[in-house]
Parts: C-alpha cells; structure tokens; sequence
C-alpha cells in the first residue's frame, strides 16, 4: 500500500487559512471530512486550545480515526453523519456558531486504497462505491438499473464524458446478458467502446464514468450544494471557511456560494451602501489555490487540488 494516503493534501496552507480564527479563545473548528484524521490532528496539534468536531459517513473511517485522535481526549467530536446535516450535529450538541470549517471533498484515500470498495478503475473489485455502506444503493444497481437516457445525463454531468452515449449503449446492451457486479468488466467495456483518439488523452480512460457513478451513488455534489452554504452560515464574525475541491463540478459550487457571499447585494446607484447590503464574507483566495510543485510530487493525490477560503466580515441580516 502507498505511504500516499497518510499525506493531507494542502495540510500547512489550510492550518495557515484557518489559524487567525483558531487562535481565538475557546474556539471550534469543524472537520466535515474526517477521512483517516490527517487534518483533523494536525489541528488538535497546531491549536492546542481548540475544540474538534469532525464529521464523516464512513463508518471505518470514524473507528480509525477514532483510535488516532484518542490521545486528544474530549477536545475531539466525531460524528457518523454527511457533511450536509452540519446544522443537525452543531444543533445536537449545543453549538450556535464556529470559528473555523473544512472541507476536503472527493474520496478518501482509505477508501480509493481498500480494493473492496470499488472505488478505484485500476483493480478489480464490485462496484460498490458507497461512502456509508450501511445506506443507499451501489454503482452496480445503478448500471444495471437506470434508464439509458438518465446514465447518459450522469456521465455528462458528473463526468463530463464527452463518448457517454456509446458507453451507455454498450452498458444497457452488456447488463442484458449479465449484469455488472465487478469494476474489472465495466474498465474493458469502456475501453472497448472509446474511439481510438478519446483512449489516447488524459489518462485511465474509465476514470470519467467512474467519477460520475461515484457522485451519483453519493449525491455528492447534492450534500456540496446545501453543505457549503450551512457552514457559512454556522460561522461567527471572524471565522474561516476552507474547502479542498478536486473536480470541477465541486469547485464551482464552492466558487459560486463564496462569490454570492463576498458581494453586494445593493441596487445599482446608491450614494453610500446600508449595512444589510453589505458583503457577508471576505475571499481570502485569488481564484483558487493549487498546490506546489513540490507537493504534487511527494503525494500525487495532490495534483487535481484546488483551495478556496472565505472569512465571515458580518452577521447575516434578517
């Protein structure tokens, strides 16, 4: 196994992002990807006054997790939820507002790493790819389940597969005489059914169908969609909000809720600008971030990263 998935992407820069909130006495930061603890530790460490909620569907990963941040006693929270129900779990433990929130979205590098969850294109493995897998259905059912047309819309919209109507119809003709049960099936399938020119760019060929089953068995970019703009609002007047995004469909999100947040809501033409007009955050990035050279080269993973932040500069107005 890679030494690749003990290595938090960005880990110095989010600290960095984050610490003017932290700093700040009895604060709370919440981890809504806890994953295998890497950022969640690095908190508990960097602030050692600080109060740690951290959030994940996986329940292998909260049992690791759990044993890592044991030493760090009550300061650390972890909950068995998705990173959308944060105003449930800060509601459930008597937290109005937080000083500081991140996100590290796509799939853990536990469970691209663990063959059985069939996550990764490149072994054989079912086509699980549930991030709970006490819930909701897997990308095999959804193969073998779907409409034509709706895998189509999934492969373009959560893929941006520009070949989705020729893998599909390879799938719905395949998935007739047996159904897919196995990652290794649905590689050669996709392999077989790309023209020439699509197999030579941009790498393992099934990584776009691959991406958009994954976002769909999740509801990925659904939970991104109601997640991002609960942690803003869960913030107090100072606290940051960091989100790592590694697809473009997530980034955009992000990009969205924090530019809406960062303007003025004001009609055109007014002399001076009252209060409830007023921009609610602060970017605290220019664009997106990406990681060094040198980091992308130590942990692979890193390379499709993009970092944004914002501070929130007021209260909202009702």
């Amino acid at each position: 196994m890679s030494n690749d998935r003990h290595v938090p992407v960005m880990l110095q820069r989010c600290l960095d992002m984050l610490a003017p909130a932290l700093e700040r006495p009895g604060a709370v930061v919440v981890d809504c990807t806890l994953g295998l603890g890497g950022h969640s530790e690095a908190l508990l460490k960097r602030f050692p006054e600080v109060r740690l909620v951290a959030l994940d569907r996986d329940k292998e990963a909260l049992r690791l997790s759990g044993e890592r941040l044991a030493p760090y006693g009550d300061r650390a929270t972890l909950v068995h939820a998705v990173y959308d129900e944060l105003p449930e779990v800060l509601d459930r433990l008597g937290i109005p507002k937080v000083d500081g929130v991140l996100f590290d979205l796509g799939v853990s590098s536990m469970q691209l790493d663990e063959a059985d969850r069939g996550f990764a294109y490149a072994q054989d493995a079912p086509l699980d790819m549930r991030m709970d897998q006490t819930t909701g259905i897997s990308a095999a059912e959804v193969l073998n389940t779907y409409a034509p047309g709706e895998l189509v819309r999934i492969l373009r919209a959560y893929g941006e597969e520009k070949q989705a109507k020729r893998i599909v119809s390879a799938v719905v003709r395949e998935r007739e005489k047996e159904p897919f049960s196995n990652s290794a099936r649905l590689v050669e399938l996709i392999r077989d059914a790309l023209p020439q020119a699509a197999k030579r760019t941009g790498g393992n060929p099934a990584k776009r169908t691959f991406q958009a089953l994954r976002i769909e068995v999740n509801r990925e970019l659904e939970s991104v969609e109601k997640a991002i703009p609960a942690a803003v609002k869960a913030l107090a007047v100072g606290g940051r909000v960091a989100v790592l995004s590694y697809q473009s469909l997530e980034d955009r999100i992000v990009k969205g809720v924090f530019a809406a947040g960062a303007a003025t809501t004001a009609p055109p033409g007014l002399p001076v600008v009252p209060e409830k007009y007023q921009p609610r955050l602060k970017l605290l990035t220019r664009g997106a971030e990406l990681p060094t050279e040198e980091e992308v080269a130590e942990n692979r993973r890193a390379a499709p990263a993009r970092l944004r932040g914002v501070e929130r500069i007021r209260e909202d107005v009702l």
